[in-house]
């Protein structure tokens, strides 16, 4: 019998880390558990012993890729990493090509990062036999790892039954990899209300965010939220004329001490980073009391050796 899910094999196992949209809800919740247990201190130094891990970025990271990287290194893996920048891709070789290199070199795990929407997927339609992918993030549709790492973050600070919780997410929607992700892992784990908010232009289509409460006054919609999840406002917007201007943005977008005070007196704020501080969020929020971001950061180590040991540990 074919599997239809190509992230699941045919024994029911996962076998690559694609997207959210399409992953079980007793998947996603067997990796926020054995993530959590690593987050307590659990270990498993030999998972991936004898095995090589290759970082394969097609576009640039820092703390995606190092987090990876530290991962597959505390499950005992080889790890190889692949800077497109100076690699043979920039002399011509195709992805597809570069890929199937590095299978035959005996490479077995790949964290592919690439700026086109769909091209890790199709890369793990490439993949050979007992070869596994793992998507760190494809143009403006999926970044499950950073989705994973935001929803143990959660589940840290407000507990696992989502379905009181209010969470806004707040900035450009339209074209966040990460927004999507969390939309999806939100939707699965039964959040009471999600509600997504920024300016007209860079929200996405009404099928995108379909069950969300959108709005555009981010002072009403930060009303009595449990979670504030801030996106990172990409530079290029103010170059493509989508927003005004920096001090606008923040003017009616930005995450102030003031601002937050609207929410529920326990309410987090999260940012997948970087941080533009005094754009997105103030020093005052990014460092304060109620910001959880550094946890977000330390979870993703967790969550990442999560995604691993599942797809390579067996």
């Amino acid at each position: 019998m074919t599997c239809m899910n190509p992230q699941i094999d045919a024994h029911g196992r996962l076998h690559h880390l694609l997207d959210l949209a399409t992953l079980s809800v007793a998947a996603l919740d067997a990796l926020l558990q054995r993530a959590q247990a690593f987050a307590d201190g659990a270990q498993a130094p030999a998972a991936l012993a004898g095995q090589a891990v290759c970082t394969l970025f097609f576009e640039p990271s820092t703390r995606t890729r190092l987090s990876f990287q530290l991962a597959a290194q505390r499950l005992g893996a080889q790890i190889l990493n692949f800077d497109a920048s100076t690699a043979s891709t920039t002399k011509g070789e195709s992805d597809l090509d570069t890929f199937r290199n590095l299978q035959a070199m005996g490479v077995r795990g790949f964290v592919i990062r690439h700026k086109a929407d769909g091209a890790v997927a199709a890369l793990a339609q490439a993949a050979a036999p007992g070869v596994a992918v793992v998507n760190a993030g494809d143009g403006r549709s999926h970044h499950p790892s950073q989705g994973l790492l935001d929803m143990l973050t959660l589940r840290q600070a407000k507990g696992a039954d989502f379905s009181n919780l209010k969470v806004v997410i707040v900035g450009d929607v339209k074209h966040s990899r990460v927004a999507r992700s969390d939309l999806h892992a939100l939707r699965k784990l039964g959040c009471g209300e999600i509600r997504v908010c920024g300016p007209q232009v860079l929200l996405p289509d009404a099928q995108t965010l379909h069950g969300c409460v959108v709005s555009h006054d981010f002072d009403a919609a930060l009303d009595g939220v449990d979670a504030v999840m801030m996106l990172r406002l990409q530079r290029e917007r103010m170059v493509e004329g989508l927003v005004e201007s920096l001090e606008a943005y923040h003017r009616d977008y930005g995450l102030t001490e003031t601002r937050l005070r609207r929410a529920a007196a326990d309410a987090i704020v999260m940012h997948p980073g970087p941080l533009n501080r005094g754009i997105e969020i103030t020093d005052a929020v990014a460092d304060g009391p109620q910001s959880w971001i550094l946890r977000q950061v330390a979870n993703g180590v967790a969550v990442r050796m999560a995604v691993l040991e599942a797809v390579l540990g067996g």
